[in-house]
């Protein structure tokens, strides 16, 4: 695929620290009626790192990522891009990160070329860079073969795949993805991780919110765990683990308390 546009090129501001880091969260806070879904939370995503954020169902994970990437207005706290506020100039902070969210809503009565042509054309990307690109990301997406067929008839992984690739169409630094493996078959697995490592190794950022154990020790170097809407964890992933897994130090973190099981004693009667 060709190079990312122009506004994605060149060092952005970092101040006397060194260049900024792929995205930085500070005090991110975010209330719902009586419910603390994100608690003041500070984050520092490396460039260059494959950034795995983990936690329960309910963890908070996807509340700190819409904030993040500017779908969800925090209640109080900062989110930058490569030192670019999400907030204060989103055009710009957009401009440099791709989002698959979870659930992600898009056109459905077009094909995935005719989608990806729309995408392009919403962003402003020149005509003949936009077919290229198009036809670049189906091909390395494999989704030639449907090539008639509208998004509503996709596959979960080729709807995963479809994601991804508008995710990475206007040439992103920094991809910002929330359980994208999540009802993946193995096959279209293997094809998005096989992407997502390619991506990283050219000098792409990844952040992948999960709560797959294994899956984020396989593909991450660098982790976050998230309880309750708060961090208890975050550094480099060997750091984090420990001399176990990864899982182990997880469950340790914020799995089930000792003692719990015995409410279930009737289960062995």
């Amino acid at each position: 695929m060709d190079k990312a546009i122009d506004q994605n090129s060149g060092e952005l501001p970092g101040g006397d620290e060194g260049p900024a880091p792929a995205l930085r969260l500070k005090g991110l806070h975010k209330v719902f009626a009586d419910n603390t879904a994100v608690d003041h939370v500070d984050l520092v995503v490396p460039r260059g790192s494959f950034f795995g954020l983990v936690g329960p169902n309910g963890a908070g994970k996807t509340t700190a990522l819409s904030m993040a990437v500017g779908l969800l207005r925090p209640d109080e706290g900062r989110s930058e891009v490569f030192g670019v506020d999400v907030w204060s100039d989103p055009v710009q902070a957009k401009s440099l990160m791709g989002v698959l969210p979870d659930g992600l809503a898009m056109p459905e009565r077009l094909t995935g070329r005719e989608l990806l042509t729309f995408i392009g054309q919403l962003r402003g990307i020149a005509d003949d860079v936009l077919a290229r690109r198009t036809q670049d990301l189906l091909n390395v997406m494999e989704l030639n073969d449907a090539e008639r067929t509208l998004v509503v008839d996709y596959s979960t992984g080729m709807r995963k795949k479809i994601g991804l690739a508008t995710a990475l169409l206007h040439g992103p630094r920094l991809l910002v993805l929330d359980e994208p493996f999540e009802a993946v078959d193995p096959v279209s697995a293997a094809a998005l991780k096989a992407i997502l490592g390619r991506f990283v190794a050219s000098g792409g950022s990844v952040i992948l919110s999960s709560h797959v154990m294994p899956l984020v020790e396989q593909l991450c170097d660098t982790v976050a765990v998230m309880a309750k809407g708060r961090l208890v964890a975050a550094g480099p992933l060997d750091e984090v683990r420990g001399d176990g897994s990864l899982e182990e130090t997880f469950v340790r973190l914020v799995g089930v308390e000792a003692g719990a099981w015995e409410e279930l004693s009737w289960l062995a009667s």
